[in-house]
């Protein structure tokens, strides 16, 4: 991974009646309702966050 390498994150699922980590996670990533998009540093922690929860994910590079 480059330094400073940016992804961009959306939330395609809602978190309602998802297990309680991965409302968490979802949170965690600054995510807050649907197709609300947030710009994250590519670090390993972000990619495990991602990782959790990828099926409610979109991930652009």
């Amino acid at each position: 991974m480059a330094a400073n390498t940016k992804i961009r994150v959306t939330l395609v699922k809602s978190v309602h009646g998802r297990l309680q980590s991965h409302r968490d996670t979802a949170r965690g990533l600054g995510l807050r309702r649907i197709r609300h998009s947030v710009e994250l540093d590519d670090t390993p922690q972000v990619r495990g966050m991602i990782n959790k929860i990828a099926y409610m994910l979109r991930v652009e590079d």
